[in-house]
């Protein structure tokens, strides 16, 4: 199976292209981004090695579903789809933060927990907690946004605010927005008998209005449980089914793998790259409740070309 891997176009009015851990992102005109989400993966800030078929066409079509799903909560960057691995949209100048919202005590958060941590990003998390817990609101745990190669870190709305990375008034829209989209994609993940567990959103500002950016609620930057166990799984104590890239991390972690120095990523087996893409689908078709339809992937990069070619064209 092909996989996208690496781009390097050169469209007309291209000003400046950014590669990214997943996305490549071509700038037309100063004016207009083009994403290309590809099918690397990266789990601990590490791009692994071999792309994963299908994925970037997975990214960006859940991603649009719910960018149009959001449009009344918030403007959002998205123009338009030319490719199914492609969105184009406005460029805003993006925060230097990302606005992480946990429902559940769960991943990085449950890690910390176990090791005795009981305050993340300023908020303070009561004793007695057991992993997959629901919180009793769901908390804002922003990060910053690092640039590529580096950590995003953990970081408080106090301190956010005393190094002047957002203004007061505007932190308070973005967790405005924060809360009103984590509440949205709950309910559309309650349709398909999911539970969103975490997620997380970034930011841009346009013309001096605030715009959400990137990708929202795709597998990637969001974990989902199975409603139906649940309950069940958490009372007896064991691991929930969840719907998210975790079992890419998990599957590193038992392969002495957590992106620190000196680790090396374990081999990605054909076979083991096949999982990791049909678990995928599996992911796409749960949370958009729609049949995955693949993409013709004979030539990925001709494809995306002469559709993004023809799109750049009308605007």
């Amino acid at each position: 199976m092909n996989a996208l891997t690496n781009t390097d176009f050169h469209f007309d009015g291209q000003t400046n292209v950014y590669h990214g851990k997943v996305r490549d992102v071509y700038t037309v005109k100063n004016d207009l981004l083009v994403m290309i989400a590809t099918d690397r993966i990266s789990a601990f800030d590490v791009v692994l090695p071999k792309g994963i078929p299908y994925k970037g066409q997975m990214l960006s079509q859940i991603a649009a579903k719910f960018l149009d799903a959001t449009a009344d909560i918030v403007p959002n960057w998205k123009l338009a789809m030319p490719d199914p691995m492609v969105t184009v949209g406005l460029r805003c100048e993006g925060y230097p933060v990302e606005m992480i919202v946990r429902g559940y005590l769960c991943g990085s958060a449950w890690r910390a927990y176990k090791s005795g941590v009981r305050e993340i990003c300023g908020v303070k998390i009561p004793d007695g907690m057991r992993e997959n817990e629901r919180f009793p609101q769901p908390i804002i745990t922003p990060t910053t946004k690092a640039e590529y190669g580096l950590h995003d870190e953990d970081i408080s709305r106090e301190e956010i605010l005393k190094q002047g990375l957002v203004s007061a008034e505007e932190y308070e829209m973005l967790e405005k927005y924060t809360m009103a989209l984590f509440m949205r994609g709950t309910e559309i993940a309650a349709k398909r008998g999911l539970i969103l567990v975490d997620t997380k959103y970034e930011f841009g500002r346009r013309d001096g209005k605030i715009y959400l950016i990137d990708e929202i609620h795709t597998p990637d930057s969001s974990r989902y449980f199975y409603a139906d166990s649940y309950q069940e799984l958490f009372d007896k104590g064991e691991a929930q089914k969840q719907l998210s890239k975790e079992f890419v991390r998990e599957w590193l972690m038992e392969n002495g793998f957590q992106g620190k120095e000196g680790q090396t990523v374990p081999e990605m087996t054909p076979e083991i790259v096949a999982g990791i893409s049909e678990r995928y689908i599996e992911l796409f078709e749960n949370i958009s409740g729609e049949a995955f339809d693949r993409a013709d992937v004979s030539n990925i990069t001709s494809r995306i070309e002469q559709n993004v070619v023809e799109y750049l064209k009308t605007v």
